[in-house]
C-alpha cells in the first residue's frame, strides 16, 4: 500500500509519509525542499489535511523536525557554475553555427545536410552537465537551532548524458536550425543570415536556461513557503525569454549588416544608415518568424534544464514538424514557421509557465 493510500487509515498518517519519503527528508536542506518533493510526488492540500495539517508546508516542517539529517557523501570538486555555463554556451553556439555555416557554403544537398545534422543531434549530449557527484548550491545550510545533525551537501538532480530524450532533443534541434537553410527562400542571402544568427543564438538559449535554473535554486533556498517561492519565480521566466530574444535580435541585426556590406544589392526603402538598411533586408514576416524560432530554441532548453527532458524533446520536434506540414500545404517558409512553429511555441510557453513555477523543478 502506498503512503498516500494509507494516510486515511493510519493512526499516525505522518509516519506513513515519513516511511515513503525518508530519503527526501534525510537529505533536505530545509522544510521547503521537502514540500517541493512532496508536491512533485503528487501531494496536495487534501493529503496535508489527512495528515492533520493546514497545508503542505506545515506537513513538511513536521517531517523536517522528525527525521534526522543524513549528510550526503562528498563528491568530486566541480568547476564554478559561471565558468561551466559560459563554456557550455560557447560550445553550443559553435556546435550549432559551424554545421549551419557549412550548409550555407556548400549548398543544401542531402549529403551535406546529413553530415551537418550529426553535431547538432549530439549538441545536448555534449553540453549536458556532468552526472556524477553533488555540486554547489545557493540553498542555505541547516540552522544551528535545528539541532538535527550536520548540514547535508545539497544534491544536484541527475541529468544523464545518455537519456533517450537528449537525442530526440538533438534531432529536433537539427531539424529546427537546418530547415531555414534547406528550404528555398525569396532572398537567399538574407535567409542564410537569419539562419546563421539563429544557430549562434543556441548558445544564448543554453546560457539563459542555466541562469534560470540557478536563480530557481537560489529562490528555493531563500523562500520561506511554496507560495513565496512561486511569487519570486513568476517574473524570472519572462526575463529569461526576453534576454534570449534580445540576444537573437542583436545577432540577427549583425548578420544582416554583414550581408548588407558583403552583398549590397538593391534594398527596399530610401537612405538610412547601415542598421536601417540591415533591418530592411528582412521584412516583418521573416522577423516575426525569427522570433518564433528563438522561442522554439529557448523554451525547450529551459524545460530540459529543469527536469522536463521529454517535454523539451517533444516541443523541439513539434516545431519543425508543424512547419513542414504547412510547407507541404503550399505555405512559404516565413508564414509556415510563424503559424506552425508559433502554435507550438504558444503551447510550450503555457506549459513552461505551469510547470517551471513548481519548486520540484529545481531540487
Amino acid at each position: 500500500m502506498s503512503g498516500r493510500a494509507a494516510l486515511g487509515s493510519s493512526v499516525d498518517p505522518v509516519r506513513e509519509v515519513m516511511a515513503e519519503h525518508r530519503e527526501l527528508c534525510e537529505h533536505a536542506v530545509d522544510p521547503l525542499e521537502i514540500a517541493a518533493g512532496l508536491e512533485e510526488a503528487g501531494f496536495g492540500p487534501d493529503a496535508a489535511a489527512r495528515c492533520r495539517h493546514a497545508d503542505l508546508f506545515s506537513l513538511a516542517e513536521e517531517l523536517y523536525a522528525r527525521v534526522p539529517r543524513r549528510p550526503a557523501e562528498p563528491g568530486p570538486v566541480r568547476p564554478s557554475r559561471r565558468g561551466a555555463a559560459a563554456r557550455a554556451a560557447l560550445t553550443a553556439a559553435a556546435l550549432a553555427a559551424l554545421p549551419c555555416a557549412g550548409v550555407a557554403a556548400l549548398g543544401a544537398r542531402w549529403p551535406v545536410l546529413l553530415t551537418a545534422a550529426v553535431p547538432l543531434v549530439l549538441l545536448p549530449v555534449l553540453t549536458a552537465p556532468p552526472e556524477d557527484g553533488p555540486g554547489p548550491s545557493t540553498a542555505p545550510p541547516c540552522r544551528p537551532s535545528d539541532a538535527l545533525g550536520p548540514a547535508p551537501v545539497p544534491r544536484w538532480p541527475v541529468r544523464s548524458r545518455r537519456h533517450p530524450a537528449a537525442f530526440g532533443y538533438g534531432l529536433g534541434l537539427a531539424a529546427l536550425l537546418l530547415l531555414p537553410l534547406a528550404v528555398p527562400a525569396g532572398d537567399g542571402p538574407s535567409a542564410v543570415a537569419l539562419g546563421l544568427a539563429a544557430a549562434v543564438s543556441a548558445g544564448s538559449a543554453e546560457r539563459a536556461a542555466r541562469w534560470y535554473r540557478q536563480v530557481g535554486r537560489g529562490h528555493l533556498g531563500a523562500a520561506g513557503t511554496l507560495a513565496e517561492f512561486r511569487s519570486r519565480m513568476r517574473p524570472v521566466l519572462p526575463v529569461a525569454v526576453a534576454l534570449h530574444l534580445a540576444v537573437l535580435a542583436a545577432l540577427t541585426f549583425a548578420a544582416l549588416a554583414v550581408r548588407t556590406v558583403v552583398a549590397p544589392g538593391p534594398a527596399p526603402g530610401h537612405g538610412g544608415g547601415l542598421l536601417h538598411l540591415a533591418a530592411e533586408r528582412a521584412g516583418p514576416g521573416p522577423w516575426a518568424a525569427q522570433g518564433v524560432l528563438g522561442l522554439l530554441l529557448v523554451l525547450p532548453a529551459l524545460l530540459a534544464h529543469c527536469g522536463r527532458p521529454t517535454a523539451a524533446a517533444v516541443g523541439v520536434l513539434a516545431g519543425p514538424a508543424a512547419t513542414l506540414g504547412l510547407l507541404a500545404a503550399g505555405r512559404a517558409l516565413p508564414s509556415a514557421l510563424l503559424l506552425g512553429g508559433g502554435a507550438v511555441a504558444a503551447v510550450l510557453l503555457a506549459y513552461a509557465w505551469a510547470v517551471l513555477g513548481r519548486a520540484g523543478s529545481y531540487r
